[in-house]
């Protein structure tokens, strides 16, 4: 079998693991052997993960983002298939890819490339298929961050308030004297390590917590988002370094549910899926008292998400209609001090790459992307489930692969 090597750790190769290859659950029951369950942990372990993200609701607790009963809207379409996989780059160690196979050795699981809203191109791998909502991971952030933002534009939230303002729930913990800006930034000093590498990082203890992993025997800690929120302590200073938690957008989302009775199903039911006219339900993974995993939980489809990055590159307008304030776009788009990130900057949940296609990102762990370029009028939704939750081995070979993309598509 072809295999590739990442962290000197060797996993089969993008067509290699297939799940279908593989046959993960197929059988009435599946083998043994071919199983994939939430107790059994194995759900999110490679390869067996390449099944489950486009399978979520059938593993964990989860609610309905309703499209609604309208008509879903039309993509035309401009098929230039060929062409973009034919598409010669360099990766960031200087190594030639051809777009193709660049997307097999990342692991993709499908793209979407909009090119003045047009289809160029549409393809599926593995267990995905067009109807089927796919893990987003933390592209879930730049949903619920534009949702907020528009909430402080329309002036039913306040960015500069506390946490605590709208949340008392929250006093005395690490969000006691943050802003609401500060959590949509992710610039609060907080005692919580994320690393997916660690088992024992923080964010592990708060998915358990949440219900999203199975919780290890004995388990004495919180069982609930609220809960384990509450535990986290304040470290260093608010407002002057760019530390990413995602608990920050769970605490964001938190506040805007607060202010306005709706849930962030409801919301983004209401604010974009039936404005949007998307053609599939989406879902949110929820913790055991129905509190939504904003930072990392939802699942769309990919053509969905597309329409969403379409939305975002036409300053807020879908068919006519301004669905998010353009100038909730244009502070995205103008990003934050790129002093606080080495490489771009964050605003809003969103990354800001400041490139020279005026590139924003929302990015997910495992691959999930949704690049938006302005500056190529190129919008690419993309699905994957890499073996490594990091970025870092992806990013290697899929920012340049982006970047070459634009500069065809811009001509």
């Amino acid at each position: 079998m072809n295999m590739l090597e990442f962290n000197g750790q060797r996993y089969l190769d993008g067509r290699a693991s297939d799940p279908r290859e593989l046959a993960w659950m197929r059988g009435a029951p599946p083998p043994a052997d071919k199983r994939i369950t939430f107790d059994s942990d194995c759900f999110r372990t490679f390869p067996q993960i390449r099944w489950s993200l486009s399978h979520m609701r059938e593993l964990t607790a989860t609610v309905n983002v309703w499209r609604g009963l309208g008509a879903p809207s039309h993509f035309e379409r401009h098929d230039r298939t060929s062409e973009i996989d034919a598409l010669a780059f360099t990766d960031a160690h200087g190594r030639p890819r051809r777009f193709e196979e660049a997307l097999f050795d990342t692991y993709a699981d499908g793209m979407v490339v909009l090119h003045r809203g047009r289809i160029v191109y549409e393809r599926y791998f593995g267990a995905l298929e067009p109807h089927l909502p796919h893990a987003c991971f933390s592209v879930s952030k730049s949903y619920a961050g534009t949702l907020t933002a528009a909430f402080v534009h329309e002036g039913v939230l306040d960015d500069s308030k506390t946490i605590p303002h709208y949340l008392p729930e929250l006093r005395g913990t690490a969000w006691q004297d943050a802003t609401l800006r500060q959590a949509m930034d992710m610039q609060t000093g907080l005692a919580y390590t994320e690393d997916y590498d660690d088992e024992r990082s923080s964010v592990w203890q708060y998915v358990r917590a949440c219900g999203r992993r199975p919780k290890p025997a004995g388990y004495a800690g919180p069982t609930t988002m609220s809960d384990f929120l509450r535990t986290v302590r304040k470290q260093g200073a608010h407002g002057e370094t760019f530390d990413y938690k995602s608990v920050n957008t769970d605490v964001m989302a938190w506040v805007m549910a607060r202010a306005t009775g709706r849930s962030l199903a409801q919301l983004l039911h209401e604010r974009l899926w039936t404005p949007l006219g998307c053609e599939e339900d989406g879902y949110i993974e929820i913790d055991p008292v129905g509190m939504p995993a904003a930072g990392g939980g939802l699942s769309v489809s990919l053509r969905d998400l597309a329409r969403f990055g379409e939305l975002m590159r036409c300053e807020g307008v879908w068919k006519g209609k301004q669905l998010v304030p353009a100038s909730v776009v244009h502070d995205v788009q103008k990003g934050d001090h790129p002093a606080k990130l080495s490489d771009g900057s964050y605003r809003s949940q969103w990354w800001v790459t400041h490139n020279e296609l005026g590139a924003v990102e929302a990015r997910g762990i495992h691959g999930q992307r949704l690049y938006i370029a302005p500056d190529a009028e190129m919008v690419v939704a993309r699905f994957a489930s890499h073996p490594l939750a990091s970025a870092e081995a992806g990013d290697i070979i899929t920012m340049p692969q982006m970047l070459a993309l634009g500069r065809m598509l811009r001509g």
